[in-house]
């Protein structure tokens, strides 16, 4: 830790309790009692189903450094426990992160969108390695504890932070933004991920658009060109520099809500079979799919602005975390384990990458969540791309009504399934599936749609 408790004394006043060294360096972040060691600075974060403050008792046999307390716990507190009194653990917890980041003094990436927020990330991660260690969000640690959690976690080691910002509901992301700071702002996208909780496409950008509350004001928005959606919820609430890109085919957006320098992009990609092209540089595309070459365009602009050379780039090695962009090979059948989570725009784009691969095409797919009074519209949309591009077979996962309407819709598939379980998706695949065959399978977390993966044949 770089913070001196003596820096704490503007947030949080003069402590309480046992003796206070100003000059001794912040212990080690903890918020899990069960983890706790030695010289630990404790944060008792509190939740529906739990409250850390009923730990406070263990801190002495721990040994730890000090602790916040919540001015609403009035439980005796042990004798000669150095604490500070605050209105909000947590809000605590993201000041510690605020402050130990300002004392890194690192250039900070914040990450966002409504699809591919985690792949952007991984791949941002792997563009910046050139710089030294990078410090990145782990697995889902993009919400209010997750993200300060991955800030106290970086050392004066690591050159730069890459942080993911997911959001559930309007003011997360804002934040989460203003407890770290961000250099460089990226939203991936726009899209229907959250619409039952948001309501609108309208309120889903001004949300993602929270990003730039923290943004330092000659920071950089890096975002996808042509989202006049987008652009104009941007338009709201930042007026300083915006990145673009694009792919050379994307359609050109007309539009006169904004314009025409904010059609444009500053950076434009150009597929050429696994190669990303970009003016004379030529980049691997390790990720299939045109929105994996689109999120790469958005990792090679980061890049650009952090001063990691094109030729750099040319050996960036990225991995992305299980069920996500993965091609797997079951004897003769090849599989597209999406199976991590799925909104429409995420299910779209996996369904115009099996439609580019070779041979008979197949898909088992889940339903999508928290779509609110679209979930149904939603749902047939995908079902109507899945005829349109011609797929050999479907296999609906879903027992409820989003199930019902998918099958009604996509009826003019030559093989068709609606059943209620991953695991009753086995038994028409295996009649179905021959060596040669392609399956995705894509649905939403809550669907566990990775059990069914043991049970495909081995064609």
């Amino acid at each position: 830790m770089t913070l001196t408790l003596r820096q704490l004394l503007d947030a949080w006043g003069t402590p309480q309790g046992g003796s206070f060294e100003p000059d001794a360096l912040v212990g080690r972040v903890c918020t899990d009692s069960r983890q706790l060691q030695a010289g630990d600075f404790f944060v008792p974060l509190v939740g529906e189903r739990f409250d850390g403050h009923h730990f406070l008792d263990q801190l002495p046999e721990h040994k730890v450094q000090a602790a916040v307390v919540s001015r609403s716990w009035t439980e005796p507190l042990p004798s000669g426990l150095l604490h500070w009194r605050v209105d909000d653990t947590l809000l605590a917890y993201q000041q510690l992160a605020l402050l130990h980041r300002r004392a890194l003094g690192k250039p900070l990436v914040a990450v966002t969108g409504s699809a591919g927020k985690t792949t952007t990330r991984e791949l941002i991660r792997a563009a910046l390695a050139p710089l030294g260690a990078i410090q990145a969000s782990e697995g889902n640690n993009n919400n209010d504890v997750g993200v300060p959690l991955t800030v106290l976690g970086a050392t004066a080691a690591d050159a730069a932070l890459v942080i993911e910002m997911g959001m559930r509901g309007p003011g997360e992301i804002e934040r989460l933004s203003r407890c770290t700071e961000p250099d460089l702002a990226v939203i991936t996208n726009i899209g229907t991920a959250h619409i039952g909780r948001l309501g609108s496409r309208e309120a889903i950008a001004a949300a993602k658009c929270e990003i730039t509350a923290g943004l330092h004001p000659k920071g950089t928005v890096v975002i996808p060109a042509g989202d006049t959606l987008l652009e104009s919820a941007l338009a709201a609430v930042w007026s300083g520099r915006v990145l673009r890109v694009r792919l050379a085919d994307d359609p050109k957006v007309e539009s006169n809500l904004i314009s025409a320098d904010r059609i444009g992009a500053d950076l434009v990609g150009d597929i050429n079979g696994d190669q990303l092209l970009i003016d004379a540089d030529r980049l691997p595309l390790q990720l299939e799919g045109r929105h994996n070459a689109r999120n790469l365009l958005l990792a090679v602009a980061v890049a650009d602005q952090l001063g990691v050379s094109r030729k750099a780039l040319q050996a960036m090695q990225v991995t992305v975390p299980g069920g996500r962009n993965r091609r797997l090979q079951q004897g003769g059948l090849t599989l597209l384990d999406e199976t991590y989570n799925a909104s429409p725009e995420a299910v779209l784009a996996a369904l115009e990458l099996l439609a580019a691969q070779p041979g008979r095409r197949f898909a088992v797919l889940g339903t999508m969540l928290e779509l609110g009074d679209r979930s149904l519209e939603l749902h047939q949309e995908v079902a109507a791309r899945a005829v349109q591009l011609g797929l050999d077979g479907l296999v609906l996962v879903d027992g409820g009504a989003e199930g019902k309407a998918m099958a009604e819709v996509a009826a003019p598939l030559p093989h068709l399934q609606l059943v209620s379980n991953p695991e009753d998706a086995a038994a028409p695949l295996a009649a179905w599936l021959n060596s040669g065959d392609v399956l995705l399978l894509k649905a939403s977390r809550g669907v566990a749609l990775e059990r069914l993966i043991p049970l495909l044949p081995s064609l």
